[in-house]
């Protein structure tokens, strides 16, 4: 009679086993596949989540995969001081929205001069406001520093690019200073693109850059001739002539 008992209750045991709960003590122990309830939370475009890809397109991704960190999430596109300055790359991710990520590993592209994330400082950027590797060719000038507005660029600015944020730029690449010579465009009122700088030696050499202004009439002493260049940071560039 006992013997049958137990038997019994082992066959009971399997059974509630089978079914994926074994009763120890009268506490329900669960040793089947996890429920719903036990999935990973589902990857969102938030501060510290990881994505992976390249410019050519960005995923997100769990952590032990990823190849960059999302540092903030900011306007499309965003505004000044929207992005971390350590930012290698911005990821459009819709609504109105852009994510700033930085990558876990060197080479950082948002390093100054390297021609990836956000201007800061020491980049080169195009006419067009874009940033480009100083390594590389077709920038046109290198950034003091970036401002909200051109207004608010230090001393020893020389151009700028862009509407906001805005690049002051310094001396290097295809930006104008004083003392340089410019080889003779076809008309006065030209684009910047069309002032083009050449060595005050060469046969090209139609005029010597004496200033910038806002206006002729404050052209100094000894200008000839002036270039309008609209959209420039000081649009008139005042000149001495070198050749006829």
């Amino acid at each position: 009679m006992t013997t049958g008992m137990r038997t019994a209750v082992s066959l009971a045991v399997a059974a509630v086993a089978v079914a994926g709960v074994v009763v120890l003590a009268g506490t329900a122990v669960r040793t089947g596949a996890p429920g719903p309830e036990a999935a990973r939370p589902p990857l969102r475009w938030v501060p510290g989540a990881c994505v992976s890809g390249s410019g050519h397109g960005y995923v997100l991704t769990p952590c032990n995969g990823g190849q960059y960190e999302v540092l903030a999430v900011a306007a499309d596109p965003p505004g000044h001081g929207g992005c971390p300055d350590d930012t290698d790359d911005v990821v459009r991710i819709g609504d109105g929205r852009t994510a700033c990520v930085r990558s876990f590993l060197d080479p950082h592209l948002g390093a100054p001069g390297a021609g990836g994330g956000v201007l800061r400082t020491g980049d080169c950027v195009t006419l067009d406001g874009r940033e480009r590797s100083c390594a590389g060719r077709g920038w046109y000038g290198r950034a003091l520093a970036i401002e909200p507005a051109a207004a608010t660029c230090p001393a020893g600015t020389l151009d700028t690019v862009g509407t906001g944020p805005v690049a002051c730029l310094g001396a290097g690449g295809q930006v104008l200073d004083r003392g340089m010579c410019v080889a003779r465009p076809r008309d006065d009122t030209v684009n910047r693109s069309a002032i083009t700088r050449v060595g005050c030696r060469s046969g090209d050499a139609w005029a010597r850059v004496t200033s910038f202004e806002t206006r002729p009439g404050s052209c100094p002493k000894g200008s000839q001739r002036y270039l309008r260049a609209p959209g420039a940071y000081r649009p008139v560039t005042c000149l001495r002539l070198v050749s006829e």
